[in-house]
This record gives structure tokens, sequence and C-alpha cells, in this order.
């Protein structure tokens, strides 16, 4: 497989990707779909007299418009629901729908909360990625070369905003447990990055002569079937918690899905082509 010499269709794919999520993200009105966490909203704690699932508490919440609250279950049948801002009417036809459908409801508390992730908060966690990102930057650099720091970097912030950018266009609703999954996705791009670039700096030590593109094909095949076979098994792991996980962590895992298999293709096809080219551009076309 000839990476390098393919390495601007790979570049033109990513960028036809990439685009229509900047743009959303970055459109008047749309980018991020917020959820409460970010918002605020209404928190609701009631107690059922008899045993209660989660599944039967969301679908009434469901038919009010409200099935991405967040609800915590403490016993069986004490509920904790976070949902978007609520009308003392619309309150109340919850709490009757409730009392019908499912049974006798006590109501704890009733109250409106503020966000959980504010702007403050939101702007340290912006801060604290480039703070990591200069970090890893520096670490890479002193580890490998510089080279080779600005392709990890390169090819973690594509799967950031690519994530981010999927989740603007559809509109899905973010919240914490996005941020974390964001994280999540830059720690396993980086680690699959740097297990490739420890491979053609191997290979590197080894070669006497011969074309840097030859090596960094070969170091790439070398590790492709690790590579390959380590994002298979997360990704069965994370359909199978997206479709039996329920609607709690069904954004997390969402994001996970999206993240780690972009995470995947941007370490073959992004990082090390981008080391590629710093490379050969620092050596005035040789390498």
């Amino acid at each position: 497989m000839r990476i390098i010499e393919n390495r601007k269709w790979f570049y033109l794919l990513s960028l036809l990707v990439l685009i229509p999520g900047l743009i959303s993200l970055c459109w008047p009105g749309r980018g991020l779909n917020k959820g409460i966490d970010f918002t605020g909203g209404s928190m609701l704690h009631i107690t059922f007299e008899q045993s209660v699932q989660v599944k039967e508490v969301r679908d009434v919440l469901a038919e009010f418009g409200h099935k991405e609250s967040t609800i915590q279950k403490s016993g069986q049948g004490e509920f904790f629901i976070r949902t978007h801002m609520l009308q003392q009417e619309e309150s109340d036809n919850i709490i009757k729908a409730f009392n019908e459908k499912i049974g006798p409801v006590k109501i704890m508390r009733n109250e409106g909360v503020g966000p959980v992730i504010g702007k403050e908060l939101t702007n340290k966690a912006i801060l604290s990625v480039l703070v990591a990102a200069v970090l890893m930057l520096l670490y890479i650099s002193f580890r490998f070369e510089f080279s080779f720091g600005v392709g990890a970097i390169a090819g973690t912030l594509h799967d950031v905003l690519l994530v981010m950018g999927i989740f603007s266009i559809f509109q899905l609703e973010v919240d914490s447990a996005f941020v974390a999954a964001l994280l999540t996705v830059v720690g396993y791009s980086i680690n699959d990055t740097i297990v490739i670039f420890d491979r053609i700096r191997e290979n590197l030590g080894f070669k006497k002569r011969g074309d840097l593109a030859e090596t960094v094909n070969k170091s790439i095949m070398q590790t492709l079937n690790r590579s390959i076979n380590t994002v298979l098994t997360v990704l069965f792991a994370l359909v199978a918690l997206f479709i039996f996980g329920g609607e709690t962590i069904r954004v997390f895992t969402l994001a996970l899905l999206i993240g780690i298999s972009i995470g995947c293709y941007s370490s073959i096809f992004l990082s090390s082509p981008i080391y590629y080219d710093l490379k050969t551009r620092g050596a005035g076309g040789k390498a």
C-alpha cells in the first residue's frame, strides 16, 4: 500500500469531511447542541411506592419531548431527573403522567438548577486541552523529534474537530459525558500514533540508504495489523454498549465510536504523511 505517495488524496478526503463540520460549528445559531450540563435546567427528585425501571420513567418523559434527560436511579423507586427547564404547567403534567402511567409518585424536590459546566469551566477545559497539546508536542519532540510531534498533534486535533463537527451537523445533544469522550479519543489517537512513529524511528535506525517514503510505508504496514485489531476489539465493545447500554451513556458511546474509528485512520493516513512532508521539506525535499 503506497500511503505516502497517495497522501494528498487522504488530505483531501479529510478536508472534505472536516470543512462541513467546521462551517456548522462556526455558523451563527448552530454550533454544538449544548445539553443541560451546559445550559442548566430543572431537577426533579421523585419517589415511587413500587419498584420502577429507568425505561418506564424515560418513556413518560419522551412523551413531553425530554427523552434525552439525565436519569439517576437510587434504590427501587427513587429517581433524580435532570432535564431542560420546565414551566410549572409542564412540570405538573409530567407528574400527572407519572401517576397515571407508572403509579403513585411523591415529589421530593422540583427546582431549577444552574449549568454543571459553566462558561468558566468550559474555558478551563479548552485551556487544559491546549496545554496538554503543547506538552505532548514537547514530549514527543524530545522523545522522537519535532516533526513527529507536529504530525501527532495535527492528527489528534483532526479527530477532535471531526467528532465535534459531526455532532454539530446532526445537532446531537452534548453533555459532560461528551467532554469525557473527547479526552478519551485524544488519548487513544496519540497512543496509536506513537506506536507507528516508534516503528518508523526504529526502521530509520536500520536504514543506511533508501527512500524515506519507502521506510514510512514499510513501518505503517508493519503496524497495520496491530492498529486494525486493536480498534476492532474496542469497537466491538462500544457497539455493544451503544445498543444495550441505554440512553444515559449513548452520547458518550457514539462519540467514542466516531472518534476511535477516525483516530485509527488519522494515525495511519494523516500523522505519518504529515511527518513525511515536514521531514522532506526540512531536508530540502530529500530524505
